[in-house]
């Protein structure tokens, strides 16, 4: 495949990632969102180190995923919490923790 067959993709789904977010009121849609527009940068990385035949954007791409991972720990613990206190996933009711 060619690089701009790659860097469609990824904008397809860094579209589709962000739409979800601005467009979806459930945080863990939103999450997923977000999990798909960092797949999408991780693509444009490997795709640009192995047209370039570096290994910096492999290594970019790993400190994205540990980043994902980290967001999924805290997203979903705050998800839990909220829905502890008033039992919806909504955005909505995200500010029922600063009280």
């Amino acid at each position: 495949m060619s690089l701009a067959l790659y860097i469609a993709l990824a904008l397809v789904l860094f579209s589709i990632g962000s739409v979800t977010v601005v467009v979806r009121k459930s945080t863990i849609i939103s999450l997923m969102g977000v999990e798909l527009m960092l797949n999408a940068a991780n693509l444009v990385f490997i795709t640009f180190a192995r047209i370039l035949a570096d290994v910096s954007g492999q290594v970019m791409a790993f400190f994205v995923m540990i980043v994902a991972a980290a967001e999924v720990v805290i997203g979903l613990s705050i998800v839990v919490a909220i829905f502890k206190a008033r039992a919806t996933t909504d955005l909505d009711q995200a500010s029922v923790l600063r009280d």
